[in-house]
């Protein structure tokens, strides 16, 4: 197997800004929107270079749904750009109809998601967003774990016809996943293991292989799989590891509720049940705090995960 290794850490956001860079370069047909945060979503060199494809529509995010939605027909590619909390529960409705509804080619962008949003609060923490969009027929959800994989992900989607829903963050992160091809739905393993499976998604992937060097210490060998694509999930990486291992944990910066656990739980029930631990923020809002504190204190890291880990192989 690859030993993944920090290459030197980065902000999942400027993934994203690097890639829609990239995308304006190459497809005349990408448009973007912003929500009066340029500077946060990283879209300043692609309105630099290419103005007549940026549009600034201010704190109007409802409007940036609607008008991207309008693009589309026209044959437009358009990233819409705001953070998580405003790019779904502000604008559920206009996804919902405008987007999800009548399979428009949106895609919405989504940065400073989970608690790592950190000092701003519980009211700009969103921790619903994933279960929000998962549950619209037809959007594909993404949440990337580094600024590379940010940056494929944001590269792939413009690839792929129809409404999808890519979230990242602002913490500066571990980039461990440099030169790894992204594809849609496609699962990542990044660890062998025999005893336990550990499915992470988002800024607790990086967690996930540092759990797995300290339970090897331990005499335990995880399988750390990278699920970077919510929906569609890939059911037959999340079986095939059980089939060795017995037993799952996962791990994600999103409520307990609605989220990738609940996803693979529901892959256990209808196909092979096993035990299951969840590491999650356990169903309330977040707080004020650096994304260190609320991660630790919310039990979202490598301690947590060990933890649940030792939990869940006393149930197989």
């Amino acid at each position: 197997m690859k030993k993944y290794t920090n290459t030197g850490s980065k902000d999942t956001r400027s993934g994203f800004g690097a890639g829609l860079t990239e995308l304006g370069q190459k497809n005349e047909n990408v448009v973007a929107l912003c929500a009066d945060l340029i500077g946060s979503l990283k879209m300043d060199d692609f309105k630099k270079n290419h103005p007549e494809r940026f549009f600034q529509i201010g704190i109007a995010e409802a409007n940036m749904i609607g008008i991207a939605a309008g693009l589309t027909i026209g044959g437009k590619i358009p990233f819409t750009g705001t953070f998580a909390n405003f790019s779904t529960g502000r604008v559920y409705d206009q996804i919902r109809q405008s987007v999800a509804y009548s399979d428009k080619n949106v895609k919405i962008c989504a940065s400073h998601a989970g608690l790592t949003l950190g000092e701003d609060g519980a009211t700009h923490q969103i921790l619903e967003d994933i279960g929000l969009m998962k549950m619209l027929p037809g959007m594909t959800v993404i949440n990337t774990c580094d600024y590379s994989q940010t940056k494929a992900a944001t590269l792939a989607i413009a690839e792929h016809h129809g409404p999808v829903y890519l979230r990242f963050g602002r913490p500066v992160v571990p980039n461990f996943m440099t030169d790894e091809p992204f594809e849609i739905g496609k699962a990542i393993v990044l660890n062998e293991g025999s005893d336990v499976t550990i499915i992470a998604t988002g800024h607790l992937v990086w967690e996930a292989l540092v759990a797995a060097e300290k339970l090897e210490e331990k005499g335990i060998y995880a399988e750390v799989i990278n699920i970077h694509t919510i929906k569609p999930l890939d059911e037959g990486a999340i079986l095939k590891s059980l089939a060795k291992t017995k037993c799952i944990v996962t791990a994600e910066e999103h409520n307990i509720l609605g989220g990738l656990g609940e996803s693979v739980a529901r892959v256990l029930s209808l196909n092979n049940p096993a035990p299951q631990e969840f590491v999650a923020v356990q169903d309330s809002f977040g707080e004020s705090g650096t994304p260190e504190q609320l991660m630790e204190k919310y039990n979202l890291n490598h301690e947590a995960i060990v933890a649940a880990v030792e939990s869940v192989i006393k149930r197989k």
